[in-house]
């Protein structure tokens, strides 16, 4: 491994020093339509409809039917890709189609697993939201369907196929900061939106939204909009701010470092803001140990989601190591370890003789300099951007449809995302249930 110098000093060293990353959003070859992969959209919200355009955005890709629960998104989806687009409320339509090769899955959380599993046995790809399931009971399921089927599955955490964690982890496994101790890593939101009060359209009722088949599996309630719209903040269909931010978190982390999961995991927060009646905490913080393996040292991550932190929207990863700290965000920079200092002394205690000797001992070791602009010493400090308009989503969409098209891994597989997905739901059970959990993250199963 180049120790944190000799990176310093092969990579064109220097104060200040940025970088601009390559992108791989040139645009693709074009292609006829029969050649791009035909895509259904299953759940139409925010995310899946923003799912849909990043798709479509690599030329790769179709898309020809969606599924939804409330006929406003439906309308909304003719509106955008054509009047004669195939709409439905029942997923199984979409899965019995002859002409559709994929699905992309933006559906409540409660829905990810079984239609991920029944998309795989009717023979479709799949791109799923994160998280790839709701309970960790869920995770094995989908691993093993689609070891059975074949089928090309990613899961949706964009930041696996961004060129920013790319050069991050390039630069970690260089060696830029040494041995790992330690990582910190945040996601912080002050807004409705952020705190995921969606708003609800006026003509929301039975009659418009299938509150049945909504609820799928989650205990059954009378009617409510906002249990509909805004389902994020309910535990019978989301995971909360575990499963919707701090997945994006272990995702980063692990791809960055190669690390498959924690052994530990504590977390502790509250409902401190958004007392809009749901009843997962909006804030949430969480402790982990990751185990030395033969790839990686033994560190310890510290997660941490705000919904009233501050005005402005705040994520990113700290990596502290013996040789430097590694920032990671909408860029990537690496500081070098402070410089060589003196030790300094405490010797006011001792005898005037042994104070004596002890200095003269100590300024031949570190003799005194004045400070000049000569002897002052440049910060070692590298930042590394991305080119403007950059879109990990869109990267991460044409990492799926290449892989739709040439039968290849992709970078984010169910066992990876399971990977990701389990700890991040082991903090919510460590919250509600108050307990430090054990994990197995090579066999992907709780301990004890």
């Amino acid at each position: 491994m180049t120790s944190r110098r000799e990176f310093l000093t092969t990579a064109a060293a220097g104060a200040g020093l940025s970088v601009s990353l390559q992108a791989s959003q040139s645009k693709p070859a074009k292609t006829s339509a029969n050649d791009k992969v035909q895509i259904a959209l299953i759940g139409c919200g925010g995310m899946g409809q923003g799912d849909a355009r990043s798709s479509t955005a690599t030329g790769l890709t179709k898309i020809v039917a969606a599924c939804d629960c409330y006929d406003g998104r439906l309308q909304h989806m003719k509106e955008t890709y054509g009047p004669l687009l195939f709409t439905t409320k029942n997923y199984e339509e979409i899965l019995a189609r002859k002409d559709i090769d994929a699905v992309i899955i933006g559906t409540p959380d409660h829905w990810h697993s079984k239609i991920s599993i029944d998309a795989m046995k009717a023979g479709k790809d799949v791109y799923c939201e994160k998280p790839m399931v709701q309970h960790v009971d869920d995770g094995a399921p989908v691993v093993a369907a689609q070891r059975a089927t074949n089928r090309i599955m990613q899961v949706g955490s964009q930041r696996v196929s961004s060129v920013i964690y790319k050069k991050a982890r390039e630069l970690y496994q260089s060696g830029a900061i040494g041995k790992l101790n330690m990582v910190e890593a945040w996601w912080d939101r002050n807004s409705a939106t952020g705190a995921w009060e969606y708003t609800v359209p006026p003509d929301a009722n039975t009659d418009t939204c299938d509150w049945n088949t909504f609820q799928g599996r989650a205990a059954k309630t009378d009617w409510d909009a906002n249990r509909f719209f805004r389902w994020r903040c309910y535990r019978d269909y989301g995971t909360g701010v575990a499963g919707d931010l701090f997945v994006h978190l272990f995702s980063g982390l692990h791809f960055i470092t190669g690390a498959i999961g924690p052994t530990r995991v504590f977390a502790t927060g509250g409902l401190r803001f958004w007392n809009d009646g749901r009843d997962v905490p909006d804030l949430l913080i969480g402790l982990y140990d990751y185990p030395q393996t033969a790839e990686h040292p033994a560190f310890n991550l510290v997660l941490r989601v705000n919904f009233e932190s501050g005005a402005q929207e705040s994520s990113g990863f700290r990596f502290t190591g013996s040789d430097g700290i590694m920032t990671v965000s909408d860029k990537v920079t690496v500081t070098g370890a402070p410089p060589e200092t003196e030790p300094g002394y405490t010797i006011g205690t001792f005898s005037a003789a042994e104070q004596e000797a002890f200095l003269k001992a100590y300024h031949a070791k570190y003799p005194e300099t004045k400070a000049s602009p000569e002897n002052l010493k440049a910060a070692k400090e590298m930042t590394y951007q991305a080119p403007p308009k950059y879109s990990d989503h869109i990267d991460h969409h044409r990492n799926f449809a290449m892989a739709v098209r040439s039968r290849k891994p992709v970078v984010e597989d169910p066992t990876f995302g399971f990977r990701a997905a389990g700890p991040a739901l082991l903090s919510n059970m460590s919250y509600f249930e108050n307990r430090v959990v054990e994990w197995d993250p090579a066999a992907m199963k709780i301990k004890g």
